[in-house]
């Protein structure tokens, strides 16, 4: 039996408070979930979240860097729920702020499963295996068309946001730690779609945990 197709109007998008929370469990409660972009010429696109990373200043080692990255420094802090890319090698990365104002906590989208709109995708960002497509966080800012202009807008704006998806049960979710840390390495923090092709290449920091075995 085939899944039913989560309903990606606006009129669905989550709003700023379910962002307010603890980041950690944003990030696993956006497993399944679906991103949303509206283009200037009205051509949606849509993609599953199949994986996030939590970030959690006031327990997070890393976030000393994380926080002073290009674009994080001054976005980690805001009102939740707002969107900001911080770079790496150069490249934007998708991060909503979490928590309330003033603490510094974010989650980062790091890989999606195209659902809707991928001929648009491919033209946005050429591959040859549909895979590449939006399996890592530089490449899935490119697939859909996410641009500098978004930064510092809600998460719920008419032209990106997120709708709810298939709630995903604890058996359908690994756990990592996250990818590419020193400090902080050890947490587990990471969240993926077991088994989706999707999810990105990224080796964890400390190897997978004991709820997530069956890892990368």
């Amino acid at each position: 039996m085939r899944s039913a197709q989560p309903k990606i109007d606006h009129a669905h998008a989550l709003r700023s408070d379910f962002f307010a929370g603890d980041p950690v469990a944003v990030a696993r409660a956006l497993i399944g979930a679906v991103l949303v972009r509206v283009l200037k010429d009205g051509v949606i696109l849509a993609a599953r979240i199949v994986e996030t990373e939590g970030y959690d200043c006031p327990r997070d080692p890393s976030c000393h860097v994380i926080a002073r990255l290009p674009g994080a420094a001054g976005a980690m802090g805001g009102e939740p729920g707002r969107v900001y890319f911080h770079f790496a090698y150069r490249q934007p990365l998708l991060n909503v702020v979490c928590r309330p104002t003033g603490i510094q906590a974010s989650i980062l989208i790091r890989a999606v499963q195209p659902l809707l709109g991928e001929e648009r995708m491919r033209e946005l960002r050429p591959v040859r295996r549909s895979l590449d497509l939006s399996n890592g966080p530089a490449k899935l800012v490119t697939a859909l068309g996410l641009t500098g202009e978004l930064g510092g807008q809600p998460i719920d704006s008419p032209s990106f946001y997120i709708v709810p998806g298939q709630t995903q049960p604890d058996s359908a979710v690994e756990i990592t730690s996250r990818v590419g840390l020193r400090r902080g390495a050890d947490l587990p923090w990471r969240f993926l779609m077991r088994g989706n092709p999707w999810v990105s290449p990224g080796t964890p920091s400390a190897g997978t945990t004991e709820a997530g075995l069956n890892g990368l």
